[in-house]
């Protein structure tokens, strides 16, 4: 099961007490204070594990909790620190506090890791509070409580391009063309429930990362059938296939709506870069399909291509040109200098400081 969403509590351990102890050896009557500090509290951390690809392991309990401190202990004995709590989740989490909804974290690479609630500072013994004025201080601190909070952790698919369109447009079959990937296919609306990775293998090494993404319907941008669940996981990605069957009644409407739903999302989803596939080429002949193609491509005034994901048909050319799109998309981020900095998203931050 793919879950890309999960709300947990999470609390570092607390600290420990100190220690209240005295001396106690022969001849020694009345030896000084030798009360230990406690340990301190372990910490809730999130790490990027490479083997974990959904939130589904998280969802087996609601609360995380790190180990406590040990308690100070005599002859100046310290308390055992508590072990750190570490939490694995996928690439590509988005880490929110609950309570504000605020982002903490973009969790995107592997590895990387974020202290998410800190354990509780250790409380000293009453060896520490001796003083010429009190030579035996029966009194010891007491250790912290451990920082808690409610975090939401939001899962966004990093591909290289998302394949988009509305219900049985052929997107799971163009997925299990290209790659490796097996999702779930039938001649019926929403056969893909949760979004599908493959991987395609490309010359010199290199390799595109595909997502289909469940299909989109009219007002799935405020939740509307599978809706703005899936919507989020296309914003990381670099180019989108739009899918659409070429025996649609009306293609031109069906690519408005998919594009409208995807503006009024996020601005930034509708300036991608998009290559217009119209698929199922192969239900009509060759000079009808490339009629319909024309005629969409003259209205929009883009490139619409006509492919065939059952048989096969200039699916490899699609492929093609999703790989030198996503390279020139690669090349336009870490095109910056010193002089024009560059936003998170790639984007230039001059231009846009310009456009203000």
């Amino acid at each position: 099961m793919f879950i890309d969403e999960v709300t947990i509590f999470v609390k570092g351990g607390n600290g420990g007490d100190g220690g209240i102890s005295f001396r106690r050896e022969k001849y020694v009557p009345r030896g000084g204070p030798n009360g230990g500090d406690g340990g301190k509290g372990g910490n809730v951390i999130l790490h990027v594990n490479e083997k974990v690809d959904t939130l589904l392991d998280i969802t087996s309990k609601v609360k995380f909790i790190a180990e406590d401190g040990g308690k100070g202990g005599n002859n100046n004995k310290n308390g055992k620190d508590g072990k750190d709590l570490i939490i694995n989740i996928p690439k590509g989490t988005l880490v929110k506090d609950l309570k504000t909804g605020r982002v903490i974290k973009d969790l995107k690479e592997f590895e990387e890791s974020i202290r998410i609630a800190r354990g509780g500072k250790k409380g000293k013994g009453n060896a520490r509070f001796k003083s010429p004025t009190n030579q035996t201080p029966r009194f010891a601190e007491e250790g912290r409580r451990g920082q808690e909070r409610w975090i939401k952790l939001e899962l966004k698919l990093i591909a290289d391009v998302g394949i988009i369109g509305l219900p049985n447009a052929g997107k799971s079959t163009f997925l299990s063309r290209i790659t490796s990937a097996r999702p779930k296919i039938a001649d019926y609306p929403f056969t893909t429930l949760q979004p599908q990775l493959g991987i395609v293998e490309l010359e010199d090494y290199k390799r595109l990362v595909f997502a289909d993404i469940p299909g989109l319907i009219e007002g799935a941008h405020s939740g509307s059938g599978l809706g703005n669940t899936f919507l989020r996981h296309i914003e990381r990605t670099r180019v989108i296939v739009h899918l659409i069957d070429i025996s649609a009644t009306d293609p031109l409407e069906t690519y408005r709506l998919v594009r409208k739903e995807l503006t009024l999302f996020s601005s930034k989803l509708s300036e991608k870069a998009e290559i217009i596939v119209l698929n199922k080429a192969d239900i009509l002949d060759v000079e009808t399909g490339l009629n319909i193609a024309e005629d969409l491509s003259r209205k929009l005034s883009k490139p619409v291509y006509t492919i065939s994901a059952v048989t096969g048909k200039n699916v490899k050319d699609i492929i093609k040109k999703a790989a030198d799109l996503v390279d020139k998309e690669n090349q336009e981020k870490h095109s910056c200098t010193p002089a024009r900095h560059c936003l998170s998203d790639g984007s230039d931050e001059m231009g846009k400081l310009l456009s203000y």
